[in-house]
């Protein structure tokens, strides 16, 4: 038989998705090893196989399709491991990539971070001042040469960063988006003198306005390639060697999967590719079930991830925030703070805190076993007796529980003198209202009502706490996919070839009412010709059929002297003054929707920045029909336990249900623990739960489930 492999490998967890042709899903959980993740990868094979009843090292030989969620761009980012990268650019602005924006001290920060000036710094450069050097030349803002490029001085510059022992050099000229032949000029001249280096000019990848922005791409690509193109080549080449004849596809971050090769190119494009796969997994489910605006909530060990989907598709952004640098790539939109199971409670100044700092997973929870001594939002799961310690991980990882009581008593309990129970309640109740706090402001801060959306919760943690913050929010239902616990690497099985393309030739109009013809669709044209058909042939290269391409095009638009854009999608086809017209009725609508008829700044004029197009070739995978948790052990299973509800509420005898048992249609009543090998599930006194006919856990705030 025929597989669908999808694997994603966190921090703590190496999660795995086999779908075989009748469509039943296997979902696989093994540990992490951080020292060589190719390892963690077989783990999770051979669980496969020992599920099928396979010979080992027999599975890779079955998958005709691979897709992968890697984090080896974020963590060679993060630990600062890319290789010696230098930049060439235009005389008089090298400092560029030091000096940022404004928002460089605030990028991809918490909000208590920002507002402490103490805490507030730029990234550690990627590359140094040493390493960054300027050459003659100059391109002026409508692309026409105002300086030649001194091709001596380009050959003096570059044996300099060759003689100082870069790996990688990034190009990255003034205006070189709107004329590229100086860019390409240094690439060839680079390309002569040292063809082992590592190359990325901006005009390339990232053709769009923005010095800083466009700069440290370029550079951050660069300074990544390497060590992506060195994994993505031996992953490739390890697992044809053992037996892989499918194909093998990475998630990126802005909305599906694209080649090893691809990858190896484009590194600054799987920056955020696991958040992303959850979000694309909650589309697909989105579509089957018939929810059109999901919050998707991943409370994992150390972070709480929201994205949002609209009308059955994700939210994506020109952007992606990563580090401390804004990368000029599409992303998935997600949202992100230290709201997970291992985030730390104390007390601070006579005051209960929870997180942002997490207990990882070394030392991680105090229950865990692996050394941690700081109370956690899992220890407290632990002790209010919602996480059974006998059945984390279907039985395979025994926890403390009187480990994680002790913890909470003596930390939390004891300095605000109350009981450990009441402590445990403190630490749930403030991690909860913190995540249903940010899906709220996510909502409202995008125009939209938390209550047309429903919740989709995963993770390992999100199925203990989404039944508070859920109900807190104010959503139509929550929604507990089948599978949660797994659900980035289900994403990365489910997603489909996706590219994008982007140009910036800045477009404006003085006057509001004369934008239709001050913008001519003709220059539309042209430039959506050239970027479908270099998108296309990309997916053609992957895999794409032609008639399976589907593509979208996307205006960024701003009223005159501001700084964001809105993108605004257009019609297929030849555009003309009416379309144009469209567009800029469609624009003031959105930003209506965002900001309010009262922001409206219709006497500034309107200004078009960039045009761009998302595409995305459709990949034959079956539809999911069933799921199968593997790993669970058969253990006793008592009918009902103790759980603590809160000072309120007491304790309280709560159902106990093993989710493997469940079957579509079963109805239960809340207060219940529904236990599954990879997560728990609470459901709260005043709701209740049904199995829905793809095996999910439809959470409703209504006790009777109507």
């Amino acid at each position: 038989m025929a597989y669908s492999l999808g694997i994603d490998i966190g921090g703590t967890f190496t999660d795995a998705v086999l779908l075989d042709e009748s469509g039943t899903a296997r979902l696989l959980k093994t540990p992490t090893t951080p020292h060589d993740p190719s390892e963690g990868v077989n783990n999770a094979l051979a669980l496969a196989e020992q599920e099928l009843g396979l010979q080992p090292g027999s599975i890779l030989k079955e998958i005709e399709y691979f897709g992968l969620g890697t984090t080896v761009a974020t963590n060679a980012l993060i630990e600062r491991k890319g290789v010696k990268t230098g930049i060439i650019t235009t005389k008089g602005f090298g400092d560029a990539i030091l000096m940022q924006r404004g928002n460089g001290h605030w990028i991809g920060r918490e909000l208590h971070e920002i507002t402490r000036d103490s805490q507030r710094n730029a990234p550690e450069p990627v590359v140094q001042r040493p390493l960054i050097r300027e050459v003659t030349e100059r391109i002026d803002f409508r692309g026409e040469t105002i300086i030649a490029l001194d091709e001596d001085e380009v050959r003096a510059q570059v044996q300099a960063l060759l003689d100082d022992g870069v790996e990688a050099i990034a190009v990255c000229l003034l205006w070189a988006f709107r004329n590229p032949a100086h860019e390409q000029r240094v690439a060839a001249i680079i390309r002569e003198m040292a063809p082992d280096a590592y190359l990325t000019t901006s005009s390339d990848l990232a053709p769009v306005l923005g010095e800083y922005e466009r700069t440290a791409t370029t550079a951050l690509n660069a300074y990544l390639g390497p060590a992506v193109s060195d994994y993505m080549t031996k992953l490739n080449g390890s697992l044809r060697d053992r037996g892989l004849r499918g194909s093998l596809r990475i998630l990126d971050s802005g909305g599906g999967v694209i080649t090893p090769e691809r990858c190896g190119e484009t590194a600054v494009s799987v920056l955020t590719s696991g958040p992303a796969g959850g979000v694309l997994a909650s589309a697909q489910l989105a579509r089957q079930i018939g929810t059109p605006n999901v919050l998707t909530t991943d409370m994992g060990g150390t972070s709480f991830d929201v994205g949002m989907i609209t009308d059955y598709e994700p939210v994506v952004q020109t952007f992606q925030e990563v580090n401390g640098y804004r990368v000029l790539k599409p992303a998935v939109e997600v949202t992100a703070i230290g709201a997970g199971g291992g985030s730390i409670a104390r007390v601070v100044g006579g005051q209960l805190v929870v997180g942002p700092t997490s207990a990882g997973s070394v030392p991680g929870p105090v229950c865990y076993r692996r050394g941690g001594t700081e109370p956690t939002v899992t220890d407290a799961d632990v002790v209010l007796g919602i996480i059974d310690p006998s059945y984390f991980l279907g039985g395979s990882f025994a926890l403390d529980r009187d480990g994680a009581e002790r913890a909470v008593n003596d930390k939390i309990a004891v300095p605000l003198g109350i009981s450990v129970q009441e402590a445990a309640a403190g630490i749930k109740a403030i991690a909860d209202h913190r995540m249903a706090d940010l899906l709220d402001t996510l909502t409202v801060g995008h125009g939209h009502d938390p209550r047309d959306f429903v919740v989709f919760a995963y993770g390992g943690a999100g199925g203990a706490h989404c039944h508070r913050f859920g109900a807190e929010l104010g959503a139509q239902s929550i929604i507990v996919p089948a599978t949660a616990t797994v659900h980035s690497a289900f994403g990365a099985v489910m997603s489909d070839l996706h590219v994008s393309a982007e140009i910036s030739d800045p477009m404006h109009s003085a006057t509001w009412e004369g934008a239709v013809s001050a913008f001519d669709p003709d220059r539309f044209n042209r430039h959506f010709e050239s970027l479908e058909s270099q998108v296309t042939k990309e997916l053609l290269e992957g895999g794409a059929n032609l008639d399976r391409i589907g593509i979208q095009r996307f205006a960024d638009v701003r009223f005159r002297m501001q700084s964001k854009t809105l993108s605004v999608e257009l019609e297929a086809g030849q555009l003309n003054s009416d379309a144009i017209a469209r567009l800029m009725t469609n624009f003031k609508t959105q930003f209506i929707d965002l900001y309010g008829r009262e922001a409206l700044f219709l006497g500034a004029g309107v200004e078009i920045v960039s045009l761009r197009v998302q595409a995305k070739g459709a990949l034959d995978k079956p539809r999911v029909t069933h799921v199968v948790s593997a790993g669970g052990q058969r253990t006793h299973m008592p009918s009902s336990r103790p759980v603590y509800l809160g000072p309120e509420r007491g304790l309280a005898m709560a159902d106990v249900a093993r989710g493997t048992e469940l079957r579509p249609g079963d109805r239960l009543q809340g207060p219940v623990v529904i236990e599954h090998p990879g997560t728990t599930i609470f459901v709260g006194p005043d709701q209740s739960a049904v199995i829905d006919d793809l095996e999910n856990t439809v959470i409703s705030n209504d006790p009777k489930g109507n």
